[in-house]
């Protein structure tokens, strides 16, 4: 940098070099292009992203829009320098919650924030994006990447994303079908997902070699930076198939003991019984190491289950049976019930 008091400044010199941002957006385009869908109009490079709702594919289409974004995970990654897949994990915490009203995802935008541009993590992200939008069948219409030098310090970023889907409005799923005797179906986390991860990190500095051990055969660092799983297509079949669901439910922030319960009518409980499904060696390692109570874990953790069914038990089986033979782990974990008197939720 010129310190020259007299030297005429360029951009550069401030710390923004548009001409590294100019080769990210040529880096990314392949990326990109792998998720169009014939919706979309145009292509990168506008000052807004153009997506057509097809005339007859909806009779009364409901939007829903979600915005997250990884949250500490992100020191992980920036400290094991470890890009390629924190992009999964935003597109993960915003299409995941989109589908628990039933909503198709349609298109995502990113916004990625950084003290000095690095081409080379910048496009190791911005392609895990894409990756992300390929497994959940949207479409990478744009974003934003902001250099801003003061604001972050050298090899620092950080992320957000923006997604839109669509549902019929007759189709729309907010919970008010569920009743007591409905079950509890989880289906399989691929590990603690975005969430957590300021307790992971203290849980961390109480074992400074951990990030270099295995557990259960694998080693913790990859344990930990799995990411988020995406359960868009296979939720999508079940609802086009006509089976009952009754209500879904996203977990993230919050765990088991706060996200079920959002989607549940007033009047109405849960019981959950934790040995219903076998618990990742990764929650037993943070909670042993950190001496976590099992009430903190339980509202701080997915604890193996991603993502939640509501559903009449008549619809256990046929849906179990689906699931499985795509592959997904599920697990029959809970019931409703009267809520009565006391906490909504129990584990018992």
């Amino acid at each position: 940098m010129n310190h020259d008091p007299n030297a005429p400044l360029s951009y550069r010199d401030a710390g923004v070099d548009i001409d590294a941002g100019n080769a990210l957006v040529e880096r990314i385009k392949p990326a990109v292009a792998r998720t169009r869908r014939p919706e979309v109009l145009g292509g990168l490079g506008g000052f807004g992203a153009l997506f057509e709702l097809p005339p007859g594919r909806w009779r009364h289409p409901v939007l829903v829009s979600g915005t997250d974004g990884v949250g500490t995970k992100l020191k992980l990654a920036q400290q094991l320098d470890r890009h390629d897949g924190i992009g999964i994990d935003l597109v993960g915490m915003c299409v995941n919650d989109v589908l628990v009203q039933g909503a198709e995802p349609l298109f995502f935008l990113d916004y990625f924030a950084c003290g000095r541009l690095s081409v080379d993590t910048a496009a190791a992200v911005v392609g895990s994006i894409a990756r992300g939008c390929e497994l959940a069948g949207c479409a990478l219409v744009g974003g934003e990447t902001a250099e801003m030098p003061g604001m972050y310090d050298d090899g620092e970023y950080d992320l957000a994303g923006f997604c839109v889907g669509a549902v019929e409005k007759a189709a729309l799923n907010d919970g008010s079908r569920i009743a007591a005797g409905d079950l509890l179906l989880g289906v399989a986390s691929s590990g603690a997902h975005s969430n957590g991860y300021s307790l992971v990190r203290r849980v961390l500095e109480r074992d400074p070699q951990a990030l270099s051990r295995e557990i259960d055969g694998r080693p913790l660092a990859d344990l930990l930076m799995a990411p988020t799983r995406i359960y868009v297509r296979p939720v999508l079949e079940l609802l086009a198939s006509g089976v009952a669901i009754h209500g879904m439910a996203h977990i993230t922030g919050g765990g088991l003991t706060e996200n079920i319960i959002r989607v549940v009518p007033p009047g109405l409980g849960l019981r959950i019984d934790p040995m219903a499904w076998p618990r990742p060696a990764l929650f037993d390692w943070l909670q042993r190491t950190g001496r976590i109570d099992d009430a903190e874990m339980w509202r701080t953790f997915n604890c193996g289950i991603g993502y939640v069914l509501l559903l009449p038990a008549a619809a256990e089986a046929p849906v179990r049976a689906r699931l499985g033979a795509a592959g997904w782990d599920c697990w029959t974990i809970g019931a409703v019930e009267d809520a009565g008197g006391g906490d909504r939720v129990r584990f018992a």
